[in-house]
Order: C-alpha cells, then sequence, then structure tokens
C-alpha cells in the first residue's frame, strides 16, 4: 500500500499569496487573504505582504495580548 500525503489548498494556505493585517476593536491582530473582504469588527491595519511579512508585523505591534477591555479594567483596578 502507497502512502499518499494529501496537501490541503485554499485560500488561506496558498504559498505566495499576499495577506493584510487587521484588527478588531478589543486590539486584536490577525493576517487575512488581500482578496478576500474584511469580516464585520475588523480593521485593516494598511499593511500587506507575504505570510511572513504580515506575521512579522504583527509580532512587532501587537505586544500586549490582552484584550483592551481587560487592560481597561486592571487599569480602573490599579487606580
Amino acid at each position: 500500500m502507497v502512502d499518499k500525503s494529501v496537501t490541503r489548498v485554499d485560500a488561506y494556505t496558498i504559498d505566495g499569496d499576499r495577506f493584510k493585517v487587521i484588527m478588531n476593536d478589543e486590539g486584536q491582530y490577525s493576517i487575512w487573504p488581500e482578496k478576500k473582504p474584511i469580516p464585520e469588527g475588523w480593521h485593516d491595519q494598511g499593511f500587506a505582504g507575504t505570510k511572513g511579512e504580515v506575521t512579522q508585523y504583527i509580532d512587532q505591534h501587537w505586544t500586549d495580548m490582552r484584550p483592551a477591555s481587560l487592560r481597561k479594567a486592571m487599569a480602573a483596578v490599579t487606580k
């Protein structure tokens, strides 16, 4: 029996596709295919590139993983 591995190819995994960085109102970042409409509640951050480039951008800019509502609540407690 021959083992045939199946490579899944879709709009989210094709090497060479361009992606953009999007962010929601909670300050959470995501990678999104450049050709697809942005989902409701998310906003284009004005940066696009390869998967590696947008991942690097997010790594540099998303330094606090807590949602904005949690950061605000924690700041209110410490006052």
